[in-house]
């Protein structure tokens, strides 16, 4: 019986592969965009979300605002062939702004395709203005769940464990930094 070796090029560029696969599969999940803003500003926040069912289009989306963190003011921005639903709560302790006290926010936001929504290998951006951030934490997770258009949900909530590997269906996470200088 004949052995045979495995030149090292090959096992190299082997490994490459295996690891590429696995960054374009981790790297497909909805995402907040940009990732960090500072504590206390105000911000255009982008949801990222890609399509990764081969025979349905992405129907729906939800996205859940922080409850015990909550963004005193909220806007939509208008997506063609989209309705958007924005629901709000009753805050329990109400939130001081520089226009004054806010005592609702906005807990949920769902964008509803009306003309077929996202396609196989397609994604959109579903954005939002937000502020002022919140300065009491050093991150916001929006709970996400993308509906196709079979009935099928991928559940976009799974906190992700500082030292435990990714979970596989991570909620969008905005990291929070140090507060600029300026007014926003």
């Amino acid at each position: 019986m004949k052995v045979r070796r495995v030149r090292p090029w090959l096992l190299a560029a082997l490994v490459v592969s295996v690891v590429e696969v696995g960054a374009a599969a981790a790297g497909a999940h909805v995402e907040v965009v940009p990732d960090s803003a500072p504590k206390g500003s105000s911000q255009i926040l982008s949801f990222s979300v890609p399509n990764e069912e081969q025979n349905a289009n992405t129907v729906k989306l939800e996205v859940d605002l922080p409850a015990k963190t909550p963004i005193p003011s909220v806007s939509v921005k208008p997506m063609p062939g989209w309705t958007i639903t924005v629901d709000k709560t009753t805050l329990a302790k109400p939130v001081v702004t520089d226009d004054g006290q806010v005592t609702q926010a906005v807990s949920r936001i769902t964008w509803t395709a009306t003309d077929g929504g996202l396609a196989p290998d397609q994604f959109d951006l579903f954005t939002i203005s937000a502020g002022p951030l919140p300065t009491n934490t050093g991150k916001l997770t929006f709970k996400a769940i993308q509906t196709y258009s079979d009935g099928t949900t991928v559940n976009w909530i799974q906190e992700t464990v500082k030292g435990a590997p990714e979970p596989d269906h991570p909620a969008p996470v905005l990291t929070l930094t140090k507060a600029s200088g300026g007014h926003h």
